[in-house]
This record gives C-alpha cells, structure tokens and sequence, in this order.
C-alpha cells in the first residue's frame, strides 16, 4: 500500500500496537486533565491534598518504570504491556468508586503504576517490531497518536464534564478503563514476524535467564553511554516537560495575565501543533544524527521560555495572549525534534536481553522531570522569581544543546542516525491471528 511520502513505512504490527496505543490515549485525555478537579470539586478535599493525589501517579512510577522494564525483558514486553493496562483499567474503575482521601490516594497509586509498567513495555515491544532504521520514525508516530488522543479525549471531556453532575466524572472515568481493556485483545492477537524475537536479544534469554536475574540491573547501570545519555534527559524533562506542565501555567494564568481560557488555548495550540508537524519534522531531521535533534530540541525549549519571560511582561490582553501561545507552539517543535531521538537512541544502544530495563530507566528520567520540574519551578514562583524563572530555564535549555552536540561522541555512529524515510511500501508482515502469541 502507498503511503504519502511523510507516513513512515512501519511494519503493519507496528501499526497495530500503535492503534491500540491511540485508543488508551482517548481514554486518559478524558480523566488526566481533570483529576484535580474530581479530587477538589467532586470530592472535596483541600487544595494541597488534592495536589498529593495527583502527585500520586508520578510517585509510584519511579516503582513501576523500572518494574516495567524488568518484566518486559523477563516476560517479554507484550506480556508485560498487556498486565500494564489491566492495572491502569482497576485504577481507573477504583478512581470512579473512590469517595474519600485514603482511596483516592490508592487509586490514583493504581494508575500510576499501571501507566508506568506501560510506557517502557510499549517502548520494547514497538522496537522489537521494528529495525533500527525504523525506530526514529516508529517514536514519532507513537508521540503523534499520543497527542492526537489526548487532545480528542480532553475535547470529549470538555464536552461531557460538568461539575454539578458527579455521575459525568464516573462515566469518563470508566471510559477510560474500557480504553484499556479495548487494547488487550490487540495485544492478545498480536502476531511477531516469523523467525523474529519478541524482544531485542531474547532468544539469548534461556541461556542468561539466570544471570539477568541478579545482575542485570548492575550491568545496564555500568553502561557508561546509557549514563550520559539518561543524565542529559533527566536535566532536560526537569527543564521542559516538567516546567510546561506546571510553571508555564501558573505563570501564564497568574502573572501573566492571560486567565484560565487563554491557558486552555495555550495548551490546545501546543497539542494541535505537534499533529500537524511530527511526521513533517520527522522527515526533515532524514539524514542527521540523533543527538542534533535532541540538541535542536534543547534549543526550541530555550527560545520558547525565552517568549513566555518577554510574554510576561506584555501586561496581559491579547498581545500576552498571543505571545504564551507562539511558546507553546515552539515548545510543541521541541516536543517534535525530541520524540525521533531519545527513545531510538536508547533501543539502539540497548544490549541483547535488556531492551525493557533500558526503556525503564528513560521513562524513569521523564518520571523525575515530572516530579523536579512542578517542585523546584513552583518554589522558585513562590518565591516571586517570574520571567527571571524562565529565563534560567532557557539557559539550561541552550546548555543542554551543547550536551547533546557533546554526547554524539559518545554514541555509537550506527545509534546517532535518523534514516532518511523510504517512501515505498510499508513491510507486509501478518499482525494477528485468531490465538495468542506464547
């Protein structure tokens, strides 16, 4: 089959697995964005608790990205992925029962979990299924479906929620569990091409099974490049993701003037953007190292905080409103540039049998810019530090692009290219069968 030459040619199960990773997106836009609001609103708790709750799902993914891995490569990331989304469907279906504190904080511990064991699965699986010449391009389109369905989902949520009808924050909620469980059979008819792995360098599992047990975790560790390259994304998520997804906000809304509406579409621009610029920017990184399109990441980061300080001082009105919106809308490049590099980077450099725990770890520095990041830019807002925030960050930002131009020395050549995109068929494989794959 022919595709546009901006769609990837992937190998069809590839496509498969990303479909299913679509329809879960859907579901999570539908509840993310409105968790503290369920936990405030629908179920009165305080402010600084309802806060906790929410922090809640980052706090037991530092547990579940590492476990996630582990499993992935003790089980196979398929396996690993279908359990995943059964514990974030019985988080969800908890989140909807839930009625006081103690069980919302356990629900919520639920989905975190189960969202953390996913992501470094997913990760291994959509690898597995994919040559390394295809993994630049099988990320991009995993961050595409991704953004694609949390923007439909958070679209549907904003039409159905309504804070004087609790029984509207149930029904998405359990929306969102079927979501998951829609994923399942998916992944339960899934089909590896003949002859292939489940995941990179299993068929040495027999053999290592043993030793991975006790010491996998202390060779992965020992990978001086894995090092670096998870250093330079931690500094980079606390700095990015971390600060958009809180700093951004409470600057935007507050100092700068611009009000919750204004913030909605900020945040809209930013999702819209990435849909219609991934596979656009994807082909145009063909040919180039890994590492400069991390380092061009850095730098749309340090340019898009740079444009929320200068924002900030515009008085609010349209004008600021404007300004916070070319942000997000450069943040969302840098969000683009990134999606190719890192995760390929990583499933490139990842030894026969680890593939799992190595997703762990990078989904583990995305899990500590996420917990950093709201943490230390709330304090430094706290503290009055406004655009001077922001302009700190963008400094880090540009430094981590002389990171990234640094650590192509360190990454093997055949790890740090992005292939420019074929344009011909996409590989015909079988991708389902009527009985589960073993």
């Amino acid at each position: 089959m022919r595709r546009p030459g901006f769609v990837p040619a992937l190998p069809q199960p590839a496509w498969v697995v990303l479909s299913g990773d679509f329809i879960s997106a859907v579901g999570s836009g539908l509840t993310l964005p409105l968790l503290f609001i369920y936990a405030h609103r629908i179920r009165d708790l305080s402010y600084g608790i309802s806060g906790l709750v929410v922090a809640m799902i980052a706090l037991a993914s530092l547990i579940g990205n590492p476990l996630g891995g582990a499993m992935a490569d003790r089980w196979s990331p398929r396996r690993a992925l279908m359990l995943g989304l059964v514990i974030n469907a019985a988080g969800a279906v908890a989140l909807a029962l839930a009625r006081n504190e103690a069980e919302l904080f356990g629900a919520t511990a639920i989905v975190g979990l189960g969202a953390s064991i996913i992501w470094p699965a997913q990760d291994a699986l959509l690898a597995s299924l994919t040559g390394s010449d295809q993994r630049s391009a099988v990320f991009s389109v995993r961050h595409w479906c991704l953004n694609a369905g949390l923007g439909i989902g958070s679209l549907g949520a904003a039409i159905v929620i309504s804070v004087s009808q609790p029984g509207t924050f149930m029904a998405v909620y359990l929306a969102d569990a079927a979501s998951f469980l829609i994923y399942l059979p998916i992944l339960a008819r899934l089909r590896v091409p003949e002859g292939e792995p489940e995941s990179p360098g299993q068929e040495q599992a027999g053999q290592e099974q043993a030793g991975q047990k006790q010491a996998g975790w202390r060779k992965v560790l020992r990978d001086s490049v894995l090092v670096r390259v998870w250093v330079l994304a931690a500094i980079l998520m606390i700095v990015s993701f971390g600060q958009f997804n809180s700093s951004f906000q409470g600057f935007a809304a507050r100092p700068g003037g611009i009000g919750t509406h204004g913030l909605a579409l900020a945040e809209a621009a930013n999702c819209v953007t990435v849909v219609l610029a991934q596979l656009f920017v994807l082909k145009g990184l063909g040919g180039r190292r890994r590492t400069t399109g991390l380092a061009l990441a850095a730098v749309a980061w340090a340019i898009s905080w740079v444009l929320v300080a200068i924002a900030g001082h515009l008085g609010g009105g349209g004008v600021a409103l404007a300004g916070f919106i070319v942000a997000a809308v450069v943040f969302s490049i840098g969000e683009c540039l990134m999606s190719p590099t890192l995760p390929a980077i990583i499933n490139d450099i990842a030894p026969p049998g680890a593939a799992g725990r190595y997703n762990g770890l990078l989904a583990m520095a995305f899990t500590v810019g996420f917990l950093v990041g709201p943490a230390s830019g709330g304090a430094a807002l706290g503290a009055g530090w406004g655009a001077e925030l922001f302009v700190v960050l963008a400094g880090i930002c540009a430094a981590g692009a002389v990171g990234a131009l640094w650590l192509g020395r360190f990454v093997p050549a055949d790890a740090n290219l992005i292939p420019a995109q074929e344009q011909g068929q996409s590989e015909s494989v079988l991708e389902v069968e009527s009985a589960p794959v073993g």
